[in-house]
Order: C-alpha cells, then sequence, then structure tokens
C-alpha cells in the first residue's frame, strides 16, 4: 500500500488507481470537476483525464493513446493489476465520443480536452503548442536554406540572417562567446538595433549578465522582459497587440523554458525580429511542463536553424568521453571508462590545496557502490568543508566560495536513502566529528555553506545562489558573489535559506564545479534517465564520482527522459 493521500471519489476506476499510489488527489480532482461540468460520465474517460493531468504534472505536454498505460510508477506505489486497465480500442472510442473531448485540430476549444493525432490534451496547453507551432513554421518559411551548421562562425553567420536560430551545445562548448560575437557582430552592422537578453531563471540571468559584462546589456528573466500582469504568471503585458521594441532577443538556458513560456515569447516578438535560442537539448527539461528546445532540435523542419556547438573548451578526458557515451545513448563506453583504469582510483581525485587539482587524478570518473563508496564521500565532502571553514575562520569570503564551489555533492532524490535531506545530514555530521573547531550551535554558525531558496533581486540574489556564512564581530553575515563581485548580508533579511550540503541535480543546471559526486537514484526510480545522469556528470570539470551500481547507470543510460510532446512531430 502506499501513503499516498486518498481522493474523495464516487468513481471506483479512479478510487482504484488513487489507492495504490498511481493517482494522486491533485489528479483526480481535476477529472471529476471537469466530468461534472460537461456531463462525461464513462469511468474510463475520468481515468484518461486523470492521467492527462498526471502526465502534466511530471512534464508532459499530452498523452498519447498507445501509451496510456505507461505510468512512472513513483517509489511507494504499487503495480496496477491488468483486469484494472480498459480495453484498448474500446477506451479510444469513448474518449473520441465525449462531450469533454474535442477531435482533431479544428473546432473552437471550449472543452477541456483535445483528441489530436493519436494524444489527448488538455486544450490550453494545445492551444500553446499550437501557438509556439505556427509561429515557429512562420518563421521558418523566411529563414536561409543553409544545410546542418556548426561551429561558432556558422551560429554567428545564422544568427544574423535568420528570423530564428538556436545554438545548442553542452557546457564549455562556447554559447556565452558565440553569444557576445553576435550582439558585436549585430552592433557593427546595425548600431541602432535593440537587443534584448533573457534566461528562464533570475540565477541564470544573472550569470548571463555577468557573463556578457562588456556588452553593457542587462539579461532579464523572460518574466521580467515580458512584464508578468499583477498576479499572474502566464499573462504578460508584452503580447501581440503590444510587441517587444526589440530587433534580437537572445534567451540563454533554453532547456528550462517550458511551453506556455515559449509561447508567450514568441507572441510578443515583433514579426521583424530575430530570436536566437541558446541552450543543451540533452539536459534535464523545464520544471514546468514541456521540452522545448528537445522537441525543436528534433524536428527535421528546422535543421537548417540548428547550429551545433561541439569542441569543449572546459573539460575533456574521461569526462567528455562519460557524457558524450551518455548522451549518445552509449552503456557499454559509460561503463568502460568509469571501470577502466588507474585514473578512476587515485586517491580521491580531490584538490590538495585551494585552487590546486591532484596531478595524479587529471579529469577522472568512476563509479562505486553507494555503501563501499560512502567513505570516499566522506573524504571528499570534508576536505571541501574544511577548506571552506578555514577560509571563513581566517575571515576570507572570496577563498571560502571558492572552496565551496570546488566540490558539490548531487542527488536525484529529495528524500528518502538517495535524497538530498539524508545526504545533507550525513555531511553535517561529518563536518562536526572531522574538521577542527566546526561546530553547528547556532542557526548561522561560522562556516555554514547557504543557497538562496527565494529570488531577491533587490540584493542581486537568485533562487539557487550559494554563500557561506561568516563572523563580524560576533554578527553572522552570508558571503555571496553577485555580479562578478562579494557582497555580505545579515542572513535574517533572506527568507529561506538552507543548508547547501548537497543539492539536487535539478538545482545544479547552469552550475559547474572542479568535482562532483552524484548519489544515483536507484533502479526503477522514474528520475533515473539519461537527461538526470548527463545533467550531473556535466557538472563537473575535473572529477565525477558516481555513487550507485552499474544496472543504475545502464538503466539511466537506456531511459530518456519521456516528456510526452507534439510538437517535434507538428513540426513539418
Amino acid at each position: 500500500m502506499t501513503d499516498t493521500p486518498l481522493a474523495t471519489t464516487s468513481d471506483t476506476l479512479l478510487a482504484d488507481f488513487n489507492s495504490v499510489g498511481a493517482l494522486t488527489w491533485a489528479d483526480v480532482h481535476p477529472a471529476q470537476h471537469l466530468a461534472h461540468l460537461f456531463g462525461e460520465k464513462d469511468s474510463r474517460v475520468k481515468l484518461a483525464i486523470a492521467l492527462t493531468v498526471r502526465a502534466l504534472r511530471a512534464g508532459s505536454i499530452c498523452l498519447p493513446l498507445d501509451r496510456l498505460r505507461e505510468l512512472d510508477l513513483d517509489e511507494d506505489a504499487t503495480e496496477i493489476p491488468d483486469p484494472w486497465w480498459p480495453e484498448q480500442q474500446a477506451w479510444a472510442d469513448a474518449l473520441r465520443a465525449s462531450p469533454a473531448v474535442t477531435v482533431g485540430d479544428g473546432g473552437p476549444g471550449d472543452r477541456p480536452l483535445r483528441l489530436v493525432d493519436g494524444a489527448l490534451y488538455l486544450e490550453r496547453h494545445f492551444a500553446d503548442q499550437e501557438s509556439v507551432r505556427r509561429s515557429l513554421l512562420a518563421r521558418l518559411a523566411t529563414a536561409p536554406a543553409s544545410g546542418s551548421p556548426e561551429g561558432q562562425q556558422a551560429a554567428i553567420a545564422l544568427a544574423l540572417s535568420s528570423p530564428v536560430t538556436v545554438i545548442a551545445g553542452g557546457p564549455g562548448v562556447g554559447k556565452t562567446y558565440t553569444i557576445r560575437k553576435i550582439i558585436e557582430r549585430l552592433r557593427a552592422a546595425q548600431p541602432g538595433a535593440l537587443v534584448g537578453l533573457a534566461a528562464p531563471t533570475g540565477k541564470a540571468a544573472a550569470r548571463m549578465t555577468e557573463s556578457l559584462g562588456s556588452s553593457g546589456l542587462t539579461a532579464l528573466t523572460l518574466h521580467a522582459l515580458l512584464r508578468s500582469r499583477a498576479g499572474s504568471r502566464t499573462r504578460f503585458l508584452h503580447d501581440a497587440e503590444h510587441p517587444l521594441p526589440h530587433d534580437v532577443v537572445i534567451v540563454d538556458e533554453m532547456s528550462m523554458v517550458s511551453m506556455v513560456m515559449m509561447s508567450r515569447l514568441l507572441e510578443a516578438l515583433k514579426p521583424s525580429a530575430r530570436l536566437v535560442l541558446v541552450g543543451d537539448p540533452d539536459q534535464l527539461s523545464s520544471v514546468d511542463a514541456g521540452s522545448v528546445l528537445a522537441d525543436i532540435t528534433r524536428a527535421r523542419a528546422s535543421t537548417g536553424i540548428v547550429a551545433r556547438l561541439t569542441h569543449n573548451h572546459r573539460f575533456g578526458g574521461d569526462i567528455a568521453t562519460l557524457a558524450h557515451a551518455i548522451r549518445d545513448g552509449d552503456a557499454d563506453t559509460a561503463l568502460e571508462v568509469l571501470t577502466r583504469g588507474p585514473s578512476t582510483a587515485t586517491g580521491t581525485g580531490f584538490p590538495t590545496a585551494l585552487g590546486r587539482t591532484d596531478d595524479r587524478a587529471g579529469t577522472s570518473v568512476s563509479l562505486v557502490d553507494l555503501d563501499v563508496g560512502t567513505a570516499r564521500l566522506r573524504d571528499r565532502t570534508v576536505a571541501a568543508g574544511q577548506a571552506v571553514f578555514e577560509a571563513a575562520s581566517r575571515h576570507d569570503p572570496d577563498a571560502a566560495l571558492r572552496a565551496l564551489d570546488s566540490h558539490r555533492l548531487l542527488c536525484g532524490h529529495r528524500s528518502g536513502r538517495h535524497g538530498v535531506a539524508r545526504w545533507a545530514r550525513e555531511v553535517q555530521a561529518w563536518l562536526t566529528h572531522g574538521v577542527p573547531g566546526y561546530s553547528t550551535d547556532g542557526e548561522f554558525h561560522l562556516g555554514r555553506p547557504v543557497m538562496v531558496t527565494a529570488n531577491r533581486p533587490e540584493f542581486g540574489l537568485f533562487n539557487g545562489d550559494t554563500g557561506v556564512v561568516l563572523v563580524d564581530d560576533e554578527r553572522p553575515q552570508a558571503w555571496f558573489r553577485s555580479g562578478g563581485r562579494l557582497q555580505s548580508l545579515s542572513p535574517f533579511l533572506l527568507e529561506g535559506l538552507t543548508s547547501v550540503h548537497a543539492m539536487t541535480i535539478h538545482k545544479a543546471q547552469g552550475s559547474q564545479f572542479a568535482h562532483v559526486s552524484v548519489v544515483l537514484p536507484p533502479s526503477g526510480s522514474p528520475l533515473l534517465t539519461r537527461e538526470l545522469l548527463y545533467t550531473a556528470v556535466s557538472r563537473a570539470e575535473t572529477s565525477v564520482l558516481l555513487l550507485g551500481d552499474r544496472d543504475a547507470v545502464v538503466e539511466a543510460i537506456a531511459r530518456p527522459a519521456r516528456r510526452m510532446s507534439g510538437l517535434a512531430e507538428r513540426l513539418r
């Protein structure tokens, strides 16, 4: 049985699925409500609505009818008995006949669901996808024929001539350099052109501004660029009737942009504006529904506007080999590089002094069982924690922050044996017993690593920014690096500060650390995907320690994230 809260429903089919944890109250209640509003009494239709809502909460825009039974069950959920599932053809027929479902592309969209191309959508999300599709096709119609562009020069040339350009590549391939050159070339060719820089999160926008500091431009979040209407996260002052004034809009970290935000951005562009989308399509997608960047790069119609950057300037060796093997679905190569040689067993593969790396380790990767590897993980976290604490003790915030970024422990799960909560407690205990003078007395104790969990733009801080607590005249001060400079604030001014002894892989997107240790989700976890593993590995510059087993690695590589969307197929 499961701990999933039971929903109140008179529908036996929904109640059964809820009772074993396959559906929650957040899935059942909308299905019951919509069915009631549109006079739908068929339990099979109600189940399909609930499953579509569940898929949306997991990031999918739609639910293909031939995949209705593909449920990624939570760890505490029970497998669905086969007799519970409706017969496939009869189920599809019931949906086509439902008063709650619009069938096909046409129609006014006055029903809550739509069945098109064999997939079931909530109507408002189908409308967002269609808006993105139509806008992209209109821009593709006037894009230059450019084959399959590759490399920085091809990307720059494309961005200066095409109404829409995608610059795709992983960490360290020169995406920021390419953006900078696009701005320089654009200003030379069109001195009066108005350029807008944007990113999906405050943290990503701040980093974009910092990395492009010489441009004199400030990156905004997409919400700030479009100017959110009061009380709404999806309605903006800039829209089709009140377009943005920019001649070019460049969006970084596109992998984190949801379908609804992409729809609103495209609506708000004036017809003559150019759009440049930059990101890594192999990373984890947006927390909200959609996988827009991956969809566009997969679509055959958009081949000529996707410029790929492949030469890595940041890391090479085993890390690059492993990351490429994961990205390409090559489990054999990934396991071979994880287990093949002395570089994976050379000490801890950790800095012997602040800012220096053990030359014996080079760029190293290794895979060890979680139980066996705990001692090695302890050595890595204590070494980093001690460097942070010693720098904080001598009141050197710059060194403390550099030490904090020298190593990061990442987890796929938030809770449970493999989760952030458990491993954060472990690391704090290791530091308390393993670092001379380290004490957790007081909420904001000396050397405590902290993370901001809410945007505070008035301080230049955003969700996910990390800092270290130092003590000034017996008063704790949280130090951060913001906009390339150090600043300190009373931690009592920052609500929701949390310790950052460990963090989720999702939270680490857009960040780089010298050394990364990763507690892998266990085999069978719905979080264990190719994108999760690739994102974790590609955060590292010098060494990666994976804590898990071979089965988990193979399963992750064999399992691309199953975000379901019709955009790639409908871009034709």
